[in-house]
């Protein structure tokens, strides 16, 4: 074998080496805290349910009619949303959080069809997610405009023009996330309804959207995680409380 072959040989092994670390990378979910397990559990007020494909949360005193549809973050599985789901469900709705294949909801975006087609019940449905869970979201509420009443942003915005649906929109933000300007700004209004609602969180980041940790280039929040998960099940609950009231 020649130079220039052994050369080449090497550059391209290099390259294999570089993407099989970079799908690594990709393909490692974050590390989960424990109150994410815990979470996974039925409580005196919340029935929780593994349903295979899907978590589910539901009011114990009863059965919801309007319910939330939840797509985790990039790399985040959908355990880490278990103590915020349970949280809404204690105010009288069900919750139904996804994983993702790969923890990647750009490769789910129909995975809401399964909860939707198995809970007639429901006769109002939200869905929302963390990042780009959230954006996964937009894109299947701007494909169903006739099952999904309402969305709620966390930490996310539309990659899609949604301004004309008859749709309810939250959008709530830690304002330390590295990404608040997007997630806020003029183009994130724009492709939105006019009467979005829109909601910063102070001293708030990107992972304390969820309970896991690890989120790289996510400046540390100056406020608890329990504080701002308690902001983020508040605005939530208040966007599904305008859609139906609960039971």
């Amino acid at each position: 074998m020649g130079r220039t072959a052994r050369i080449v040989g090497l550059v391209i092994l290099g390259v294999v080496i570089l993407v099989i670390a970079g799908l690594g990378w990709w393909l490692t979910p974050q590390p989960l805290l424990p109150e994410a397990e815990a979470s996974l559990a039925s409580t005196d007020t919340v029935a929780f349910r593994d349903a295979g494909s899907w978590f589910e949360w539901s009011p114990a005193d009863g059965p919801p009619t309007t319910g939330l549809i939840v797509y985790p973050g990039a790399k985040v599985p959908a355990e880490a949303y278990g103590p915020l789901a349970l949280a809404i469900a204690d105010e009288g709705y069900l919750v139904v959080v996804i994983p993702m294949p790969l923890n990647l909801a750009i490769l789910g975006v129909s995975k809401a069809d399964g909860p939707i087609d198995v809970h007639p019940e429901i006769t109002r449905w939200a869905i929302g997610g963390h990042s780009l869970g959230g954006s996964m979201a937009a894109q299947y509420a701007g494909d169903h405009p006739d099952r999904i009443a309402g969305l709620a942003f966390w930490a996310s915005y539309a990659a899609t023009d949604l301004s004309a649906l008859d749709l309810a929109v939250l959008s709530t933000w830690g304002s330390l996330d590295a990404g608040a300007a997007r997630m806020s700004g003029p183009e994130a209004r724009a492709a939105v309804p006019a009467d979005a609602v829109f909601v910063e969180i102070p001293g708030g980041n990107h992972e304390q959207m969820g309970w896991y940790t690890g989120q790289p280039n996510d400046p540390p929040a100056t406020i608890s995680r329990e504080d701002q998960q308690r902001s983020v099940a508040a605005s939530t609950v208040e966007l599904l409380r305008g859609l139906a009231p609960a039971p």
